[in-house]
């Protein structure tokens, strides 16, 4: 567990309740991530997926336009790092496309478990690029938690679909989205980011979308395909206001808790039946969860000047 510095135990609360507030909003940004890869499955059967991509981010740019008007607040749109924030909207882009192709052909629960190799990459560039501390008993949580997911997916024991391989290589530009987003929100306003990242595909997609354009058949189609927006977009606003509470390496682990919204909606949704395999692997990855929960409960140390807490 990373050391948590504070002067005083009134410091040293607010502290621990940052962190505890940081891990909440991280748990409601996967939920709303659950129904945005619902939605965009069933969209999916309707439209190709360019499109739903571009659905997706066009809405979440329209929402972005409304709630954060750049004519009554232009701050909105300032950036320091232009670079950095096409960058970070380039390897989202990237990582859901692919992730929307592999739900063409795999379970809501067999993409997410592959999701879930994400925080093991997160954590390791996270101490590369952010000089984040990893404690000991981080290291042991992620470890329980990628054991789970390799009970779930059971590799080696069944056949591996070819679209496996989307999703492998849609964690790893996702682990690099997710380390720009701490490194960018300690300097770039939450507006910015969630405007650059919905204006970048909305623009870089036109093109490949009025190649392979279809119109939506039907009233419930358009409206999926909103709705994927809608979701995406609160999902990433949730997201960057908790890199901004706690480190990209402490938010990891709770990711986790994904499965068991990707598993409900599943089941009620496509009929999908998990196998008892599946309920094994959530059951020890959500135990890693909640024991890392329970390490961010306990009371902080106290340092006391002159002195430093060895960390």
């Amino acid at each position: 567990m990373t050391q948590i510095e504070a002067s005083t135990p009134t410091e040293a609360a607010t502290l621990r309740a940052r962190r505890l507030q940081g891990i909440g909003l991280a748990i409601s940004a996967v939920t709303l991530f659950c129904f945005l890869d619902t939605l965009a499955k069933l969209s999916g059967r309707q439209v190709p997926t360019v499109e739903v991509v571009w659905f997706r981010y066009a809405t979440h740019f329209v929402l972005a336009m409304v709630f954060l008007n750049p004519w009554r607040s232009r701050s909105a749109w300032r950036t320091s790092r232009p670079g950095a924030q096409l960058g970070r909207a380039a390897l989202l882009t990237i990582s859901t496309g692919l992730n929307f192709m592999a739900l063409r052909y795999l379970q809501l629960v067999e993409t997410v478990t592959i999701q879930f190799l994400g925080p093991l990459f997160i954590a390791v560039l996270s101490v590369i690029f952010l000089k984040e501390t990893v404690g000991p008993r981080r290291w042991v949580a992620i470890a329980v938690g990628f054991a789970g997911i390799l009970v779930v997916t059971r590799p080696g024991f069944a056949e591996v679909h070819w679209a496996v391989l989307l999703s492998l290589t849609s964690v790893v530009s996702s682990a690099g989205y997710v380390i720009m987003t701490r490194s960018l929100a300690q300097t770039e306003s939450p507006g910015s980011m969630l405007i650059v990242i919905a204006a970048f595909p909305t623009v870089a997609l036109l093109p490949w979308v009025y190649a392979v354009w279809q119109t939506p058949p039907d009233l419930a189609t358009w409206a999926l395909l909103a709705g994927t927006g809608v979701f995406g977009a609160g999902g990433h606003f949730l997201l960057i206001m908790a890199h901004r509470h706690v480190p990209a390496s402490a938010l990891a682990p709770f990711t986790y808790t994904q499965i068991i919204g990707m598993v409900t909606l599943g089941y009620l949704v496509f009929g999908h039946v998990p196998s008892p395999w599946t309920f094994a692997g959530a059951a020890i990855i959500i135990a890693s969860g909640l024991y890392l929960l329970a390490q961010e409960r306990r009371p902080a140390k106290l340092v006391r000047p002159p002195s430093r807490l060895a960390g």
